[in-house]
């Protein structure tokens, strides 16, 4: 059944929890354009995320995070996958509010592990004990994601589909967001 989104939906939540996957699917079956606020700031920098930790400090990737994110609101109506740290900052939550939603894909720490456990591409996870750091980003985090609008949990055991599914009917729940249409 088609659909008419009407805002542009920023999935947030931790490294992990889903918002590139969920993020391309929703936007297929939305058939609207899928955005990646990490991908954006690659090009516009020309270096990869660590890359640009290494180089510069957190205070400046955020600033230019804040600038793409801020730019790909008003670009057009699509699915925007948010950077982990990204909601954390005000002026990003105000300019989502303002211009669109924010869901956060809620996934519990075992969950999340279990899926960047393997990946050398998180900056924030090359510690001595890359696990305890996880728990304690989760813990720090929680607050802040929790002042999404909507929020929908991450399963194990649910396939990409499915939490597609699980977000579409989020986003149904606001009309001024997402209708149905015949």
């Amino acid at each position: 059944m088609p659909f008419k989104l009407k805002k542009t939906v920023a999935l947030v939540g931790m490294m992990g929890s889903g918002k590139s996957a969920i993020g391309t699917a929703l936007a297929r079956r939305l058939a609207v354009p899928f955005l990646d606020s990490d991908t954006e700031i690659e090009a516009a920098a020309n270096m990869t995320i660590a890359e640009i930790f290494a180089a510069y400090d957190e205070p400046f990737f955020r600033k230019k995070e804040a600038q793409v994110i801020a730019r790909l609101l008003e670009t057009e109506i699509g699915i925007l996958s948010t950077g982990g740290g990204a909601f954390l900052q005000a002026m990003n939550r105000d300019a989502i509010a303002k211009s669109g939603i924010a869901v956060w894909l809620r996934a519990d720490v075992d969950l999340l592990w279990s899926r960047v456990r393997h990946k050398t591409t998180r900056p924030l996870l090359l510690t001595d004990n890359p696990r305890a750091t996880l728990e304690d980003i989760h813990r720090a985090r929680v607050p802040d994601y929790a002042k999404a609008a909507l929020v929908v949990d991450a399963r194990e055991n649910y396939s990409i589909e499915q939490m597609t599914d699980c977000v579409i009917e989020a986003l149904l729940t606001r009309p001024d967001v997402l209708e149905e249409t015949k």
